[in-house]
């Protein structure tokens, strides 16, 4: 049975919202065999007229997690869980491909969750991503005005220097809505 903690920020989390929250989110249930027991983090927040969620499900084997903006809430709820479903069926598939590599006879994904953590935790490399470009440059000491200046001119949306004031590594990068932000490390 999934628990569900809805906080907003600058909104009333009215009556109706939780329901249409906890409905979409409640769909998710039909992906497993047996209802999962799990605690959901839903964040809901206006900034500049526009409507964010986020919503984390913190499971034994899994944890999803996804967040969606737009101008409409009840649009913005629809997508983050299509997002969810969206994580759980890639789940299910890798799963599934695991399953079916070993020779093993049909499974229960419920049953299977358990035995992809383990293997996860045997091994963490394990996972579907995958390098296919390293790139190496030297870091040229700068402040952080040039390396925004230096990122637009080449049309990134980050850009990694030294900064010239502390000698230490930091990252300029664009944020969604136009300006910019600092990564300090």
């Amino acid at each position: 049975m999934l628990q569900y903690t809805i906080r907003g920020e600058n909104l009333e989390v009215t009556d109706s919202i939780k329901e249409y929250v906890e409905k979409k989110v409640g769909k998710l249930e039909r992906y497993f065999d047996t209802p999962p027991s799990s605690e959901v983090h839903v964040n809901l927040s206006v900034h500049n007229d526009e409507q964010t969620i986020e919503v984390t499900i913190p499971m034994k084997n899994l944890l999803l997690r996804a967040e969606e903006h737009h101008a409409d809430l009840y649009a913005a709820i629809d997508l983050v869980v299509d997002k969810l479903e969206r994580q759980i069926r890639k789940h299910k598939t890798k799963v599934n491909r695991r399953f079916r590599q070993e020779g093993a006879p049909k499974y229960v994904f419920a049953e299977l969750e358990r035995e992809a953590q383990q293997e996860r935790s045997e091994d963490d490399s394990d996972f579907d991503i995958e390098i296919v470009k390293t790139k190496r440059f030297d870091l040229k000491p700068m402040d952080s005005e040039e390396a925004a200046l230096q990122m637009d001119m080449l049309g990134h949306n980050f850009f990694v220097f030294t900064n010239a004031n502390t000698d230490e590594t930091n990252i300029v990068y664009k944020r969604r809505d136009g300006r910019y932000g600092l990564i300090e490390t």
